[in-house]
Parts: structure tokens; C-alpha cells; sequence
């Protein structure tokens, strides 16, 4: 009987071994609070940061603007955590580069037709007047193709943060 006993103590133990050296490396260990076993450390830190400010945007209090990304970065003074949002940019964008708000406008009609309200403008492309504003009707439509037009347009909430933010001549950052 002893023997049997022996012989499924070294079975459990043999089946025990094999199992644990076939376990993945990020369920062999525990996890740390606040870890992710997403990947390697740097799509970790890829993922953290998805939406953190470019890393060359300037410095100080600005509106960083990028055009692939589509998106928009309200930074205030140091310490403060950046609002950030998405946008639909139009037909005609800005260069990469720094400008300043050159003015604003409570409610107007877009270039558009559109009914827009807190229009942020710092740029002019070819004659092409580039700001931010949102639509009264909260819509963020693809722009008209064929119409050349300036307007990059954000949800209403994200333009009362943007029109508090933003006064004439404010940083605005435009990058790739």
C-alpha cells in the first residue's frame, strides 16, 4: 500500500511540474496592483499614454493641436491634468507649427451653413480662416470635400472648455 502511495505522490508531483512549466509568463507570477498583461513594457507604456500630450508640443499653457491624431489637448499651467478630445478637423488645415487665438465669435454661421458657436480662429491657409468651434446642433459631420473651409469642429462641451480656455492670444500648437 505504502508503495502505491509513493507512486501517486510521485505522479501528482511529476503531472505538477509539467504543468507549471507550460503556464505563460504573465499568469506564473502574481500580479503587482495596477500591472497589465498586455505585452512588453513599452506597449505598456504605448497603451498608458494614448492620449498624452505630445511630447513635442512646447512647453507652458497651450491648445495642442494634432492633425493624424485628430486630436485636441487643453494644457494648463504645470501639474494640471490636460483636457483632451477628439475633432473633426475640415478641408483645409493649418501647417504644423505655433500661432496665437487672433479672435472669436460667440454664435456665426460656418463657411459651411452650419450654425456653430465659440469659435477659437488662430490661422488663415490660402485665405481659409482655421479655428476651432462646435456646432449648435452638437453634430460633428465629415466636412464637404468639395468646399474649402476651416472649421475643426468638437462637441459642445469640449467648445465652452475651449472657448473658457482659449482667449485671444493664447498659444495654439499645431503638430503632425
Amino acid at each position: 500500500m505504502a508503495g502505491l502511495t509513493a507512486l501517486a505522490v510521485a505522479a501528482v508531483g511529476f503531472l505538477a511540474y509539467q504543468a507549471s512549466a507550460n503556464v505563460p509568463d504573465e499568469l506564473a507570477s502574481p500580479k503587482k496592483p495596477g500591472s497589465s498583461a498586455s505585452g512588453s513594457p513599452a506597449a505598456k507604456e504605448k497603451k498608458k499614454d494614448a492620449h498624452a500630450v505630445p511630447a513635442r508640443s512646447g512647453t507652458g499653457q497651450r491648445v495642442v493641436y494634432a492633425l493624424t491624431a485628430k486630436r485636441v489637448w487643453l494644457v494648463g499651467k504645470a501639474g494640471a491634468k490636460p483636457r483632451t478630445f477628439g475633432v473633426m478637423p475640415s478641408t483645409v488645415s493649418p501647417p504644423p507649427g505655433t500661432y496665437q487665438v487672433t479672435s472669436r465669435s460667440g454664435q456665426i454661421t460656418g463657411s459651411d451653413g452650419v450654425d456653430i458657436e465659440h469659435v477659437v480662429r488662430f490661422a488663415s491657409v490660402d485665405q481659409v480662416a482655421i479655428g476651432f468651434s462646435a456646432a449648435v446642433d452638437g453634430t460633428m459631420a465629415k466636412p464637404d470635400p468639395n468646399l474649402r473651409t476651416g472649421g475643426v469642429r468638437m462637441t459642445p462641451a469640449d467648445g465652452d472648455a475651449m472657448w473658457t480656455f482659449a482667449t485671444v492670444g493664447s498659444k495654439v500648437v499645431v503638430v503632425p
